[in-house]
């Protein structure tokens, strides 16, 4: 058994398709399928269920298939630790970040990373809460950037940073104060996607506060949302990193929150307990400070960094 047939198998366990593994590991599908039968023939156990249209893991292929994610895991870490201990930055960074956060950090991050670190072979995906708890968990990805409070066992949450939640107004809304106050929340049509604003810290619990409006709609993104509130009326909330996407006519049109409600969001990286590649974890946050609005950012993170 070697190290390179374990890789295999878990290739195969993740595209569920020898074609697709194959193309992944950059050989071809005989030589993949190949290397299957013989470890499955040294081991004398059947490892996948195989058809015309289909490539599960048998019973005993589960068990083998979750080892050998450990195994590679483990074997990886000989070299992160040399990595570390020369202080070098290189290899590969796999993020992921959610949906209702890539549009805001991504875009500037992409090309600032690439500038300041060519070394790294970065790759970033996006997924949702609970896949990404699963592909932390088996080692498929390095990171994740996530609203906090979602830590799953195994999994550390680090806080990067918090961002305000604000009100945006319809034009002809009759609330033309320079402040909100959600105490009249029952008297306006309030517009939710419930993915990016039913949050733990959220403006004043608006997904608690869903009966109190006479009508709720729910969104599939808040450029969605706004352009709902412009031709409907009524109000939503916006992350303050999402005011540069505004038009000046329509910065006229958000109020900061008032009132002792929470009206933020924290935002975190998540990773394995695990993991050891500290310098690695830096990039991600001293790229992070060279674009984000003064302030935001975690202090303890901004001035010392991540330290496991």
């Amino acid at each position: 058994m070697t190290l390179q047939q374990l890789k295999y198998i878990v290739a195969i366990d993740r595209y569920r398709s020898f074609a697709k593994a194959a193309d992944a590991l950059g050989i071809s599908q005989p030589t993949l399928s190949a290397m299957l039968v013989k470890l499955e023939d040294e081991l004398d156990v059947r490892i996948f269920e195989r058809s015309n249209k289909s490539v599960t893991p048998a019973i005993a292929g589960e068990k083998i298939i979750r080892q050998a994610e450990r195994t590679i895991a483990e074997a990886e870490r000989i070299n992160e630790l040399v990595s570390e201990d020369k202080g070098d930055v290189a290899g590969d960074l796999r993020l992921c970040v959610v949906s209702s956060i890539a549009p805001y950090i991504l875009p500037k991050f992409i090309r600032f990373y690439t500038e300041d670190y060519p070394q790294v072979r970065l790759s970033i995906i996006e997924l949702k809460g609970d896949a990404i708890q699963a592909e932390l968990q088996q080692g498929h990805i390095d990171g994740a950037i996530a609203t906090g409070g979602h830590a799953h066992p195994g999994i550390l949450e680090i806080p990067l940073y918090t961002e305000r939640f604000m009100v945006y107004l319809s034009a002809d809304c009759w609330r033309k104060l320079p402040v909100f106050h959600p105490e009249n929340l029952e008297h306006e049509q309030m517009w939710i996607m419930r993915d990016a604003q039913c949050l733990r810290d959220s403006a004043f619990s608006f997904c608690k506060a869903r009966t109190k409006g006479r009508r709720v709609y729910e969104a599939g993104s808040i450029d969605t949302l706004i352009r709902i509130v412009d031709e409907n009326g009524g109000f939503t909330i916006i992350p303050e990193m999402h005011l540069p996407f505004l038009s000046d006519a329509q910065r006229e049109n958000v109020r900061r929150i008032e009132g002792d409600y929470l009206s933020q969001r924290r935002v975190s990286l998540y990773i394995r307990e695990d993991y050891i590649r500290q310098a690695m974890l830096n990039t991600i946050t001293k790229t992070l400070l060279r674009f984000m609005p003064e302030g935001m950012m975690e202090e303890r993170i901004a001035k010392y960094g991540i330290r496991l």
